[in-house]
């Protein structure tokens, strides 16, 4: 989404040469293939761990810093590869939008009319807030030290990163529909 955006603001008369069905369908299997290797390594550690004691999880699903807290097996090495490949794959992403945006900034705070500029943040703004939606709250989750005992802050945070960011999408981006908005105003009163 970054990418396609930075091409419709910085780029926009080659837009239909770079945004071809080639480079989406390059782009949705790049986003499927990274996902599914990174779901592969998860897979492949959690099966090669030894688990002992109880196995109540204490989450809504199996996270693995939960499951890493059940298994009584040396698992370090593991968990410093899959961690490794994890901040590279979470790095890469960050770094490419920041990039985008960026740039994309860079156009729209050259554009003359203030009509035009508001325009082109209008397009990008939602995207960048769900997108740091689910940084924030995922690195929050992620990167906060474990304890030992079940925490309501980690099931809160399990949820948030994980409903809310789909949950706030179609509301962000359907906000520009001009029906939603006449009946969101109906709804509530105002004019």
């Amino acid at each position: 989404m970054a990418y396609d955006r930075y091409v419709a603001i910085c780029q926009p008369l080659q837009y239909e040469t770079i945004m071809n069905s080639r480079a989406c369908i390059q782009m949705a299997a790049g986003a499927w293939i990274s996902g599914i290797l990174y779901t592969v390594l998860h897979t492949g550690n959690t099966f090669a761990l030894t688990f002992c004691g109880g196995n109540m999880v204490d989450q809504f699903f199996c996270e693995i810093p939960q499951l890493l807290k059940l298994t009584c097996s040396d698992s370090y090495l593991s968990e410093v590869g899959v961690l490794a490949f994890s901040i590279c794959l979470f790095l890469g992403c960050f770094i490419f939008i920041i990039v985008s945006y960026v740039q994309i900034f860079k156009s729209v705070l050259r554009i003359p009319s203030e009509q035009g500029r508001h325009k082109a943040f209008s397009t990008c703004l939602p995207h960048l807030i769900v997108v740091s939606l689910f940084f924030c709250i995922s690195s929050f989750a992620y990167l906060k030290p474990t304890s030992s005992s079940p925490s309501t802050l980690d099931l809160v945070m399990a949820v948030l990163y994980s409903v809310l960011p789909p949950i706030m999408n179609p509301i962000i981006y359907s906000m520009r529909n001009k029906e939603i908005k006449a009946a969101l105003r109906r709804l509530t009163g105002c004019r």
